[in-house]
């Protein structure tokens, strides 16, 4: 059966070790993996973003995890080595977790469905789906999964379990969850002292050092998108939402609108990417004084999710059809470095770095996924053209071809694990790129 596929990326990047259950296991899980989160394009829900409603015919596929060679010494690099299907008929597939977790058990979710899967991805190549979840603690439809330092994830949900009515604002709230699947703890984001906000958690950042957690608020609903504009400060250690907070609105009016990816910079700072297109400082977490400047604009609007390399912040820009490197040292006064356009035509959405190979992938509206090379000295970027498909060309196809468990589609979410094998253990490092947006996929390499 042939069928389209969109792709979500989110990156990740970590190490684990993991002993295998055998020698055998062992053996064949050696390497250097991406995977990538996707589903069926042809659901004419699938991935929509401005053009809601007129992807196309309603798609009978389900979302399945992709594994790609992502090892530059291995004579199949940039192949596809097998896949995981689902029993999820594809709604909307999105986010993954940003990096790879120690425990190697991996979050990913289908928004709209409200289902995430939790897969153990210790083995690459038998990779295994270890349970699944739709509400949590009195909450819905999760949109970000970060790790706490306990292991557990803290993920943001956009709603909660009760109907927002006309005149009202919408909350969700932050929850704790097991590798298990299993709820430790919830709290709800909702602030009395805004009663008409939107209040839908989206992004997040951990300050366990301050004991405190930043989250942005931003809608996945069309009608809503434009309506996120704030941010929250939270106690770690029990959740506690402790103020709310309006970001910095720039000369152009706009900018501020729909905060998305909070990252910390490497001035301490918390740099927030938002859909239009503005970069937002967040200083003075740690002393309970936060405050916000607008303190860089991008072209256009839509920007897509960034990833941070050093004192680089990589920035996919469709407007451009490009990916903008800032120089973040100064994060008050981030400056512009270089610059990369990928074709005329070529809209990038997710970006994510794989520390072990200095790769950075990269994915957008179209059913190709790309490894790009980082000057870290310089910020230039140049993509790898030696990671390519059997079809030859740059990077990897998710268009028109069979897929291992028997049908077709075109993007994923994907990630990259890697594994070295020592004695009785194999090391795994893990990066996690996902696109979201009109495109649908979701990416991590091992």
């Amino acid at each position: 059966m042939r069928r389209h596929l969109r792709l979500a990326i989110i990156l990740l990047v970590c190490s684990i070790n993991h002993p295998m259950h055998s020698q055998q296991q062992q053996k064949t899980a050696s390497g250097h993996y991406l995977f990538a989160w996707t589903g069926d394009a042809a659901n004419k829900r699938a991935g929509c973003s401005a053009n809601c409603g007129m992807e196309g015919r309603e798609g009978f596929g389900n979302d399945f995890l992709v594994v790609i060679d992502a090892d530059p010494s291995s004579t199949s690099y940039g192949r596809l080595v097998t896949t995981v299907a689902t029993d999820q008929q594809t709604m909307y597939v999105h986010h993954t977790e940003y990096t790879m977790p120690a425990s190697g058990m991996l979050f990913a979710n289908d928004h709209d469905a409200g289902r995430t899967f939790i897969f153990d991805v210790r083995d690459p190549l038998h990779s295994t789906i270890e349970t699944s979840f739709t509400e949590m603690g009195g909450y819905m439809h999760p949109h970000s999964f970060l790790r706490l330092p306990n292991g557990h994830v803290l993920a943001t949900f956009q709603h909660a379990h009760h109907s927002a009515t006309e005149g009202q604002g919408t909350s969700g709230g932050l929850v704790e969850i097991d590798d298990q699947g299993k709820v430790v703890r919830a709290s709800s984001n909702a602030d009395p002292t805004l009663p008409d906000a939107l209040l839908s958690p989206y992004g997040l950042v951990i300050l366990p050092e301050f004991d405190r957690v930043v989250s942005t608020n931003s809608s996945m609903h069309q009608d809503d998108i434009f309506r996120g504009v704030t941010y929250q400060i939270w106690r770690l250690s029990d959740l506690k939402l402790l103020k709310t907070e309006y970001f910095d609105v720039g000369e152009n009016r706009y900018a501020q609108i729909s905060p998305e990816e909070p990252r910390l910079g490497p001035d301490g700072s918390i740099l927030v990417q938002t859909l239009g297109c503005g970069i937002e400082r967040i200083s003075g977490v740690s002393i309970d004084q936060p405050k916000s400047q607008l303190v860089f604009t991008f072209p256009g609007n839509w920007c897509g999710v960034p990833t941070m390399v050093g004192h680089f912040l990589v920035q996919s820009v469709p407007a451009a059809h490009a990916l903008i490197v800032l120089d973040i040292r100064n994060g008050a006064k981030p400056v512009e470095v270089s610059r990369w356009e990928i074709s005329e035509t070529f809209k990038p959405h997710w970006t994510g770095w794989d520390a072990k190979t200095q790769r950075l992938v990269v994915t957008g509206r179209e059913p190709r996924l790309f490894l790009v090379k980082l000057d870290q000295a310089t910020g230039a970027l140049t993509i790898d053209d030696t990671f390519h498909d059997a079809d030859g060309k740059p990077g990897f196809n998710f268009a028109d071809r069979e897929w291992p468990h028997g049908w077709k589609v075109v993007p994923p979410e994907s990630r990259f694990r890697h594994l070295e094998r020592r004695t009785m253990t194999t090391t795994l490092r893990v990066l996690h790129l996902a696109i979201c947006s009109t495109s649908q996929w979701e990416m991590t390499m091992w």
